[in-house]
C-alpha cells in the first residue's frame, strides 16, 4: 500500500519524482536530470489537462473526479473501477515533427507519385495504418504531424516504469493494463487531416499530415470502455489475471479492468475518499445518472427557486459588435439532501 500510495503521490504532483533523484535509474533519472522541459511543461500539463476532462465526463455522477479534501489521492490508492491515468499521452501534442514520414515505428512509405503506401511489419503497425481513412487521388506527406511515437514512449516511462520494478501483483497488472489501454485509445483514433494548395482552390496539390483527435472525444472513449470494464482475479501463476466471472471472455488490450468494486459514494467516508452527494444538484426530468432519484442516492432532493442575470434582446452593429441587455430569468435549482 505504501508503494501504492508513492505512485499516487507522484501522478498528483510529478515534482515528486525528482525530488529524490539519487534513487532513480533509467529513463526517469534523465527526464529529472536533462529534461526538465519535458516534465514541467508536458508532462505536468498532461495531468492538470486529464483531471479536468475527468471533471466534464464524471460532472453528472455520484462520484464527479473532484480532488477535494484529497478524495482524488485515496481514490487512486485503490484498484477499483479504472480512473483516468491514461490523459498523459496528451503530451504528444505539444511534440510534433515537421514531415509525417519521420515518425519512426509507425512512418508509411512514402510513394509521392501516387498514394502512399502503408507499411507491413508488426501487427500494431498495421492495425495502425487500418484506422486511418486515407484520401483519394494523388497527395503527399507535408505538414506537421503528431508525434505519436514520443507520447506513447514517454508516456510509458512515466508511469509504467515503477510498476515494472516492483513484484508481479493484482493492483500492478490492472495498472499496466490500462495505462496501455489509455495510450492505445489514442493511438488507433489518429486520423489523416488534409490540405490543397493551388490557385483559387484547385487543389494542385494535396499534403497530408497525421493529427491526434480532440483530447475530448479520447476521454468520451475512455469513458464508454470505464462503463464496460471488466472485474479481473489474479492468475495462479501470480503473473496475469483472469475474468472473475467464470467462463467469460477475457479483456482486450483495449479495454479497461479492475479488481475491487467501488463504494456507491452516497455517504461520505474517510477511509474511500468518498464526499457524498449531499448538497450536489440534480435535474428531476433527467433519466441519466444526474437524476434527482439516483445521484441523491434515494434520500430526497430540496427544491428552490434562483434569479440568474443573462444576455437577452442581442442586435448586432455593424461592423462588427453585439450588443445584449441583461434580463433576469427564474431558475428552479433541484439539491440533494
Amino acid at each position: 500500500m505504501q508503494n501504492l500510495a508513492e505512485g499516487t503521490n507522484i501522478l498528483l504532483d510529478p515534482n515528486l519524482m525528482c525530488k529524490k533523484t539519487r534513487r532513480l535509474r533509467g529513463k526517469l533519472a534523465e527526464i529529472c536530470r536533462h529534461d526538465s522541459a519535458l516534465l514541467k511543461e508536458i508532462i505536468i500539463g498532461g495531468i492538470n489537462l486529464g483531471f479536468r476532462e475527468c471533471e466534464f465526463q464524471f460532472r453528472n455522477r455520484r462520484w464527479n473526479c473532484t480532488v477535494l479534501r484529497k478524495s482524488m489521492r485515496k481514490i487512486l490508492m485503490r484498484e477499483q473501477m479504472p480512473l483516468q491515468d491514461q490523459h498523459l499521452t496528451q503530451q504528444q501534442r505539444m511534440n510534433r515533427i515537421n514531415n509525417g514520414s519521420t515518425m519512426t515505428d509507425l512512418s508509411p512509405l512514402e510513394n509521392r507519385n501516387g498514394r502512399n503506401r502503408r507499411p507491413g511489419g508488426r501487427r500494431g503497425r498495421r492495425k495502425f495504418w487500418d484506422n486511418i481513412k486515407f484520401p483519394e487521388g494523388q497527395w503527399e506527406w507535408g505538414g506537421c504531424s503528431d508525434n505519436v511515437n514520443f507520447g506513447l514512449r514517454h508516456s510509458r516511462v512515466f508511469l509504467d516504469a515503477k510498476q515494472r520494478q516492483r513484484r508481479s501483483d493484482l493492483g500492478t497488472l490492472v495498472k499496466l493494463h490500462n495505462n496501455n489501454a489509455g495510450r492505445l485509445a489514442i493511438r488507433d483514433a489518429m486520423r489523416l487531416e488534409c490540405k490543397c494548395h493551388g490557385l483559387s482552390g484547385s487543389c494542385t496539390v494535396k499534403t497530408c499530415w497525421l493529427k491526434m483527435p480532440p483530447f475530448r472525444e479520447v476521454a468520451g472513449r475512455l469513458r464508454d470502455r470505464y462503463d464496460s470494464a471488466r472485474k479481473v482475479t489474479l492468475r495462479n501463476d501470480g503473473d496475469s489475471f483472469m475474468p472473475e466471472v467464470p467462463h467469460t471472455r477475457p479483456a482486450n488490450k483495449y479495454q479497461l479492468v479492475f479488481a475491487d468494486d467501488s463504494p456507491d459514494f452516497c455517504t461520505p467516508n474517510s477511509k474511500t475518499g468518498a464526499l457524498g452527494t449531499q448538497g450536489r444538484e440534480c435535474n428531476v426530468t433527467s433519466s441519466g445518472s444526474d437524476r434527482c432519484d439516483r445521484l441523491c442516492c434515494n434520500r430526497g432532493h430540496t427544491r428552490r427557486i434562483v434569479e440568474e442575470q443573462t444576455n437577452c434582446k442581442c442586435v448586432f452593429k455593424w461592423c462588427c459588435e453585439v450588443t445584449c441587455e441583461k434580463c433576469l430569468e427564474h431558475r428552479a435549482v433541484n439539491t440533494c439532501l
